[in-house]
């Protein structure tokens, strides 16, 4: 056990010192992406308990292990959060409260998926962590603006013209998502 201890220690160490530059600053966004989240979910007055130690350590956990299932536990934990506090300790949902959460946790999925890929002890030319960023930013950018136009036009239309906007939309989805699938196994 105590050999299994110091081996670790000793890797942990050596990927340490070999590590560089933008591939460490990928891994801190993703830890920031996680513990902003994790602090927008859960209620405030629970990060100045004991209890935000392992809520913390579960939104760093995939900046350490980003290919792993711990960006998704993470997610489901942040999700957690958000549902008890609006559930049961009967919090407001607040649109800034939705889109922080939202945009955290889509940045901090789409840099742990470029971390999977990126070794930590890579040079990497700053355009690809740029692009990357600045892809996932331009996403979170429209889909904020959409969930507001779409949430000022929801009080206008009530009724019939709703419903048909709300089928249209899925059945839009749902051909986008055939034609994706299609384009995928085509030979």
């Amino acid at each position: 056990m105590l050999a299994m201890i110091t081996r670790r220690a000793g890797s942990a160490r050596r990927a340490l010192s070999r590590a560089t530059v933008l591939p460490f600053l990928v891994r801190c966004a993703i830890g920031l992406c996680g513990v902003v989240a994790m602090s927008v979910a859960w209620p405030f007055e629970l990060f100045a308990t004991q209890y935000s130690v392992p809520l913390v350590a579960v939104a760093l956990y995939p900046a350490f292990a980003p290919r792993g299932r711990g960006a998704t536990f993470a997610a489901l934990t942040v999700i957690t959060g958000w549902v008890l506090d609006t559930t049961f300790r009967d919090s407001p949902v607040v649109l800034w409260r939705v889109l922080a959460i939202a945009a955290a946790l889509y940045l901090g999925h789409s840099l742990t998926a470029l971390a999977a890929v990126l070794p930590y002890d890579s040079v990497v030319n700053i355009d690809v962590p740029g692009l990357w960023v600045a892809r996932a930013l331009a996403v979170i950018l429209i889909s904020a603006v959409l969930t507001v136009l779409v949430l000022a036009l929801s009080a206008e239309l009530v009724g019939s013209p709703f419903l048909i906007a709300t089928v249209a939309g899925l059945a839009g989805a749902a051909a986008a998502t055939l034609l994706i699938a299609r384009l995928i196994h085509r030979p």
